[in-house]
């Protein structure tokens, strides 16, 4: 009996969630996701898109995270490796960042307080550029 864990079954709706989000400069909510699959004809219920979602985020293909509301919020990143984002709080435009600065505190902060295996999220939530000249 093989210990390697089952990839993801590939569905149709997997599909158009993983597409979806492959084209979006924002994060999206499930309720958005949801709603513009329902656009485009798609008779996929919420449950399945959250369920998709987090099928997508435990594998790695996608990041999540809270806005400043507390809402969860998906996007396929750029960049496979370790990051942050930047997220204009009126367009929802994000940047991936990266910073040893934030890395070197946080590795800093744990071990202080004898905390190992520590993992750490940090978004900077703002008007971009464009937002603030308008």
């Amino acid at each position: 009996m093989s210990s390697e864990p089952k990839a993801p079954r590939a569905t149709k709706q997997r599909t158009a969630i993983a597409k979806l989000l492959e084209h979006a400069d924002a994060f999206k909510s499930a309720q958005e996701l949801h709603d513009l699959l329902r656009a485009e004809g798609a008779g996929v219920g919420l449950a399945t898109v959250y369920r998709t979602l987090q099928s997508l985020v435990d594998s790695g293909e996608i990041d999540v995270l809270r806005n400043e509301s507390g809402e969860v919020i998906y996007k396929k990143c750029a960049s496979s490796y370790h990051h942050h984002h930047l997220v204009c709080t009126h367009c929802g435009l994000s940047v991936e960042v990266e910073s040893d600065a934030i890395e070197q505190w946080a590795e800093r902060i744990a071990k202080r307080h004898g905390f190992t295996a520590a993992r750490h999220t940090a978004e900077v939530f703002g008007r971009c550029e464009t937002c603030s000249a308008g």
